[in-house]
């Protein structure tokens, strides 16, 4: 059982990393009034159950997305990106309290959309390992992730709302969930190799 804990806490942060990042930068606008904490966490859970589960269901055979063209999920940050891009551009008041309004918007499903974009690439890693564990095994390691989700979102409610990191960062605000969200859709996109695949099939 041990062992199990050991691995599983070893795979989520491995493949959750950069999740920190994104859940950070959420918090910092959940500190200026632009989404309650709690949407943040709950979407945080929403997206990543979503993933256990269609990895799961991809254990057992079941595929949901052929893994060829996952890297699209990408799409959702990127709209993101874009769309606060756009508000960032047009807003003259630097002190607009609207720069989020997309995540806003959205609210929890914008949060769990963006942690399903971002584990896309889990899915291809969780799969194959949960096909050769036993359903103890699986169950056990499925906890581990839900309890180091919470984890996760404390780390970085920690620093999303530390007074210092919010003053460092106040500056650059308005441009931050843009060029995070755009440059994390932008790097699903491209990494997955996605975009050459259907230049062949539409070729």
């Amino acid at each position: 059982m041990l062992a199990v804990i050991v691995a599983a806490v070893g795979l989520f942060a491995a493949t959750n990393i950069d999740d920190i990042v994104v859940l950070t930068v959420l918090f910092v606008a959940s500190s200026r009034g632009a989404l309650p904490g709690w949407k943040i966490v709950a979407g945080q859970y929403l997206g990543f159950i979503t993933l256990v589960a269609v990895s799961v269901a991809a254990a057992l055979g079941l595929t949901i997305v052929p893994d060829e063209w996952v890297g699209f999920i990408g799409v959702i940050p990127l709209a993101i990106g874009l769309y606060l891009l756009v508000r960032a551009l047009r807003s003259k008041d630097d002190d607009d309290d609207d720069d989020a309004s997309g995540i806003r918007a959205g609210g929890l499903l914008a949060v769990a959309g963006i942690t399903i974009a971002n584990g896309a690439d889990n899915i291809s890693l969780y799969t194959p390992i949960f096909r050769t564990m036993a359903p103890a095994d699986t169950a056990l390691t499925v906890v581990v992730f839900l309890v180091l989700v919470a984890v996760w979102c404390l780390i970085a409610r920690t620093v999303g709302t530390n007074r210092r990191v919010t003053e460092l960062l106040e500056r650059v605000e308005r441009w931050l969930l843009p060029v995070v969200f755009l440059g994390l859709g932008l790097y699903i996109i491209l990494e997955s190799g996605v975009l050459p695949r259907l230049v062949q099939v539409l070729t």
